[in-house]
């Protein structure tokens, strides 16, 4: 075989390789059980943002029905291809959660470039990259063969308006331990679909009770309150996604379209 044949047979080996790799992360057979599994990181996709970057959009399955995790930055939660902290979750609710936070990449990222997001618990190691992968590309700011367009999302008065997953961070808010805090983010679809929201913590020493953690938004209205408590101090990160009422993100499918991700830090002291 000469060197040019033999390059392009390790090419397309290479290729089958990752499209396996990426394939193998979806398999509904994967084992589950109530507490003693780790969790394994999903590559969702990738998209190109207007001003000619990309983001890379990435999930996970904690493989516990009942074990929450926590997973702090570090040798057992790192991105490589740049920070090992790139905004990544540190806390892991059981089963799956789709698209929860994104790297973004400059526009010269290469297709042979990756991102790989690595993660260990319970003694097992799960890591998958991400990259520009033809098969992947998505349609995370407009679904085309449905017609939408993720809702708008604003985290504080007068702040930014964002949509689609790379969404938007605010932050620090002030809080204290016991005490209610009061979160009020504005949400709409323009188009007119109905909007709801939903609150979980994505990173933190202690529990988050959230008062309604999930809050559609009434027809004609396009803010919505909820409270919440903390248990102890720190630092915390608390996450909201504003999903289409009639479509949650796990019906997204292979267009990965439509919702909006919004990120809060919270400083909480006694």
């Amino acid at each position: 075989m000469n060197r040019k044949l033999a390059g392009v047979a390790l090419a397309l080996a290479m290729a089958l390789i990752m499209g396996q790799s990426l394939k193998a992360q979806y398999n509904p057979r994967a084992r589950l059980q109530p507490v003693g599994l780790g969790v394994s990181p999903k590559f969702e996709g990738w998209y190109k943002n207007p001003n000619g970057t990309y983001t890379l959009s990435f999930g996970y399955i904690n493989r516990n029905t009942q074990e929450v995790l926590t997973i702090p930055p570090g040798t057992s939660n790192w991105v490589d291809g740049g920070s090992v902290d790139q905004g990544q979750p540190t806390y892991f609710t059981p089963r799956r959660s789709y698209g929860v936070f994104t790297v973004t990449v400059p526009a010269d990222f290469g297709r042979e470039d990756r991102v790989r997001w690595t993660l260990e618990a319970n003694g097992e190691q799960y890591s998958i990259p991400g990259g520009l992968i033809d098969s992947y590309e998505t349609d995370n700011l407009y679904a085309r063969a449905i017609d939408r367009y993720p809702p708008v999302l604003v985290l504080e008065e007068g702040g930014k308006e964002s949509r689609g997953p790379n969404g938007t961070r605010v932050g620090p808010v002030a809080a204290k331990v016991a005490n209610p805090l009061t979160l009020n983010v504005r949400a709409w679809d323009e188009q007119g679909r109905g909007v709801t929201l939903r609150w979980y913590k994505y990173r933190g020493p202690g529990d988050v009770t959230f008062e309604k953690g999930v809050l559609p938004i009434e027809e004609g209205n396009t803010e919505a309150a909820t409270t919440a408590f903390f248990s102890e101090p720190g630092e915390y990160v608390l996450y909201v996604r504003a999903d289409h009422s009639d479509m949650r993100v796990s019906a997204a499918g292979l267009e990965q379209c439509c919702w909006t991700n919004g990120y809060i830090s919270i400083s909480v002291s006694r």
